[in-house]
């Protein structure tokens, strides 16, 4: 096997299909994510490392194929022309060998390989894509089970409206001259769907009527906030086949709880559930109580966390939405909600600390140093991310090249905080001098639960900069690094 495991890059999504000569435009294949060791032994990961090729024996004709390599690409079933998600569900399940064989014959997959990180034991994750594409090109042979996915370049827009009309969720845009990053969501990958969505825990489910009476009516729809705690967010009751709904009650039977995790709507009569099935729901608004208007359900996902669903994705979708210059209703209760321990440590006619009221003037994300002569000296660092400043208190200050220190997180804090300067009153919550030690604007390259992985452009450091969750010494208690270029 290769000596290095991959870990899949990821994509951003965006608000509306374009065209760019940079770009290469793809179909976004709705299965299972894979990449595929082809070497002694074969093995076929999915994106969070579960191995499946005992699920799908028939792409192990990737043998066959080529040799030496290994590849990404998306496991599907076809029905009637069109990816059957709940099908390839039903294969990713099967346990029994019989059962295998069964579903084989009944459903055979498909591996769409677009994209190829090694040949010969050499990484190729450092070239440019379209470099990829070729050398993917010359090293695959396409079988009856495996097949190259075809691109188009520039044209983003028409082949857009096409997948639409086929009746496919849309295409994946890549720039041309992408590296292809381990794990990271850049922008140099962006997704492109007809509709939004957003990956949602089950909590319960109401009485069905009618035709479902003996099923359920809708799913109770919920996300993590911050603190880890569930929110409600709507509920969902189209988008299901009959298959997917025996499938569900089955699974609901198992974990059914006395545990009321938020407040139902009236009228409601409630089964809950424990957080443990997540699934991908369409919507289109967000309204202003944060629910999600015209919900539609798509998919179960067996290989994502609940923990991972959180509130950000939906409020990233709303930001993408809305215009620039003006925030919205919910964005603006959002952040309220955000900066409310910000607010209850400080009496706003004591400290000259800013409220939290200013509007951001320009798109870059922005990122402060402030030197903080409290009891203590140390220096806050503090990210821009949806609308406040995610903070950290660094007590031994920035790491240089090799070094690693504590990062304690401290409460979010309101954008305008990255021009702040002056002295916090004696008898204040962090009394003392504030003095900013370096501004400047940063990229993100990976911020998930427990890392986050930001690119620095300013006066004094510039660079990659790591901080990683100290899981065993507490919630708050972080390791930041400086990451080699």
């Amino acid at each position: 096997m290769s000596r290095h495991i991959y870990r899949p890059m990821l994509a951003k999504v965006a608000e509306e299909a374009f065209s760019d000569k940079d770009w290469v435009f793809e179909v976004k294949w709705d299965g299972f994510r894979a990449l595929a060791y082809v070497e002694e032994p074969f093995s076929l990961k999915s994106r969070n490392e579960k191995e499946l090729k005992q699920n799908f024996p028939e792409l192990q004709e990737l043998n066959k194929l080529a040799s030496n390599i290994v590849v990404d690409g998306e496991i599907i079933v076809m029905r009637e022309g069109k990816p059957d998600f709940q099908s390839l569900l039903e294969r990713g399940q099967a346990v029994s060998t019989r059962e295998v064989e069964r579903q084989e014959g009944r459903a055979p997959a498909v591996y769409i390989v677009f994209d190829i990180l090694e040949k010969d034991g050499k990484q190729l994750t450092s070239l440019p894509l379209i470099e990829r594409k070729k050398i993917l090109q010359d090293s695959l042979k396409e079988g009856s089970n495996v097949l190259l996915c075809d691109f188009i370049e520039e044209k983003g827009e028409a082949y857009f409206q096409l997948a639409l009309e086929k009746g496919l969720e849309g295409v994946v845009a890549k720039r041309k001259d992408s590296q292809y990053e381990e794990g990271l969501r850049t922008g140099s990958w962006l997704k492109i769907k007809k509709l939004k969505t957003c990956d949602c825990i089950i909590f319960g489910y109401t009485r069905g009527t009618n035709v479902r009476e003996k099923t359920f009516g809708a799913l109770l729809l919920g996300v993590y906030d911050k603190e880890g705690k569930p929110v409600y967010v709507g509920k969902v009751g189209t988008g299901f086949t009959q298959r997917t709904i025996s499938i569900l009650v089955d699974k609901f039977e198992k974990i059914i709880t006395d545990e009321v995790p938020f407040e139902p709507e009236a009228g409601d009569t409630v089964t809950w559930l424990e957080p443990k099935l997540v699934c991908e729901v369409a919507y289109q608004v967000l309204t202003r109580d944060m629910r999600l208007r015209m919900a539609r359900f798509k998919r179960l996902i067996d290989d994502k966390p609940p923990e991972q669903c959180t509130i950000d994705q939906i409020i990233e979708n709303k930001k993408t939405a809305a215009s620039s210059a003006e925030k919205s209703d919910v964005q603006r209760k959002v952040e309220d909600e955000k900066l409310s321990e910000y607010v209850s440590k400080r009496h706003f006619e004591e400290t000259p600390e800013p409220k939290g009221a200013a509007e951001k003037k320009d798109d870059k994300l922005i990122f402060v140093i402030q030197e903080h002569h409290a009891r203590r000296l140390h220096y806050d660092f503090r990210l821009e991310k949806d609308g406040v400043l995610k903070s950290w208190a660094v007590p031994k200050g920035m790491p240089e090249a090799g070094q690693k220190v504590l990062a304690v997180e401290t409460e979010d804090h309101p954008y305008e905080y990255g021009s702040f300067e002056g002295e916090i009153p004696k008898g204040q919550y962090g009394a003392g001098t504030v003095k900013i030690w370096d501004k400047g604007h940063y990229e993100t390259k990976f911020w998930e639960g427990d890392k986050i992985e930001v690119i620095l452009d300013g006066k004094r450091l510039k660079g990659r900069y790591i901080l990683v969750r100290l899981k065993r010494a507490g919630d708050k208690d972080w390791l930041l690094l400086k990451g080699k270029e």
